[in-house]
């Protein structure tokens, strides 16, 4: 083994660093890459990968330019980065399944959001495993099996982009993209011990994306730190004419500043169900944040929640029916029986039903915009639950509600979220935190989660790294 790659740490922060004053070249990552994913067997990560002889002539390939054009490695913000991007984003020569074999395609093109990763010189490794159709927060709604939580295989590693996050903390590539409808970037990385950043709907283009609910997706990234999770959204983030969805970031980057208010919910709208490690690990939390200069201020979230309930029990399934329509009518067994389940309750939704939750939403999105006037992010744990395997296959329906309660109302409010590591329970399940803020404030709120992920010193991922240095034994 390379000594440069022993210890490699894939945070992008520090591989571009062993890139740019040590030397490291494009090859030996993707060597190390491959050596680790061989080490992982059987872990389910992956639904289908680029070939290793091509992932090495990629390399060789950046190799090659970078001695021919010297200044190369530093124009290209991610020369020799490995990534990966959830089997429900396009990606040219590899089959989109979306988690569903039957309903697999060739695309004709990349989406733009890998497009321009690949353009700024990451290298895709592959496309990750997920919940059907993007259709679940718990990990298990896969025909291609359940990727294994590195922290304990017999609890669910959290969906739909179970896969993406997976890979992440394991330390196999440097960050993933995701997809998040209902918490789908937020709840794989609480459970995984990684960052995942839900951008404001429209920041990241969603064309060439499977759609689950077209109007409310967004592309979520997975990375080990806030600030690569930042650094990969100024890069993949970009206005996209062709997609409707896409939205213009405004020019001026907004700040929370080093004095904040952040809301906490008030006793009537938090419950950990018995918890009480994580009770004690959120409390944790608000208090490290109020360290950092924070004012903590209480909040009724019973707006958010009227809200976040409307997702699974409204017309916006419906929606996820539109998604896929002609295939669910032609195949219907094609679908997992959860996932068929969920789906084909759209079909009982009316016209009438759609106006009349809109103008529901309407007024809850009125009721909760009062929060802002108080403070300017909102602090939640991003599930209060992780349950095991067996626990969501004997209950896959009422677990995956619980574990959604405080993620599912984002997108239809039209809020930004980042999603930061907050400790461990005594039995080594990792636990997290939300902090939502309203569109646009992705930069503000990852600056405050990586102040906040910096106090708590925890590791990176799965990996025997920290943010501020190496664990040491």
């Amino acid at each position: 083994m390379d000594g440069r790659t022993a210890a490699i740490r894939l945070d992008v922060a520090s591989l571009r660093q062993a890139i740019m004053a040590r030397g490291l070249g494009a090859a030996a990552v993707i060597d190390e890459v491959l050596r680790r994913i061989a080490a992982a067997g059987g872990d389910n990560v992956w639904i289908s990968r680029v070939p290793e002889n091509v992932l090495r002539r990629q390399a060789a390939d950046l190799d090659a330019r970078a001695r021919r054009d010297p200044g190369l490695i530093r124009r290209l913000p991610l020369f020799a980065v490995p990534f990966a991007v959830k089997d429900n984003i396009d990606v040219a020569e590899m089959a989109t399944t979306a988690g569903c074999p039957d309903f697999a395609y060739a695309p004709a093109a990349t989406a733009p959001c890998v497009a321009r990763l690949a353009a700024a010189g990451a290298i895709l490794v592959g496309k990750t495993n997920m919940d059907q159709f993007a259709t679940g927060l718990v990990g298990t709604r896969s025909p291609y099996g359940v990727p294994r939580n590195p922290f304990n295989p017999s609890y669910v590693p959290g969906g739909s982009s179970s896969g993406s996050a997976v890979a992440v903390a394991s330390g196999v590539v440097s960050f993933a993209l995701g997809t998040d409808t209902a918490g789908s970037g937020r709840v794989p990385a609480a459970f995984n011990n990684v960052v995942g950043l839900k951008p404001t709907r429209g920041r990241i283009s969603t064309r060439g994306v499977v759609p689950a609910c077209r109007s409310l997706d967004c592309v979520s990234i997975f990375a080990l730190s806030c600030d690569d999770a930042l650094t990969i959204l100024k890069i993949c983030g970009a206005y996209d004419i062709e997609d409707p969805f896409s939205r213009p970031t405004p020019a001026t980057t907004r700040s929370f500043g080093p004095r904040f208010r952040f809301a906490v919910p008030d006793p009537t709208s938090l419950d950990f169900f018995g918890d009480h490690e994580a009770e004690t690990l959120f409390a944790t939390a608000a208090a490290t944040l109020a360290a950092e200069g924070g004012v903590p201020v209480a909040a009724d979230l019973a707006a958010f929640k009227a809200t976040g309930e409307m997702l699974y029990e409204g017309p916006w399934v419906a929606e996820r029916l539109a998604a896929i329509e002609g295939f669910f009518r032609r195949s219907p067994a094609s679908l997992l029986p959860v996932t068929r389940q969920i789906i084909a309750a759209g079909d009982s939704y009316s016209a009438i039903d759609a106006y009349n939750a809109a103008h529901r939403l309407a007024a809850f999105r009125r009721e909760a915009d009062a929060l802002w006037h108080t403070a300017d992010f909102l602090l939640l744990p991003t599930s209060v639950i992780h349950p095991t395997i067996a626990a969501v296959i004997a209950e896959p329906v009422a677990l995956n509600t619980r574990i959604g309660q405080y993620t599912n109302f984002a997108n239809l409010l039209d809020l930004a979220a980042i999603a930061v590591p907050a400790g461990f329970r005594a039995c080594g399940l990792p636990f997290g935190v939300s902090l939502v803020a309203p569109a646009f404030y992705d930069e503000a709120l990852a600056d405050v989660g990586a102040r906040l992920h910096r106090r708590l010193d925890l590791p990176l991922g799965g990996t025997a790294h920290r943010l501020g240095g190496d664990m040491h034994s």
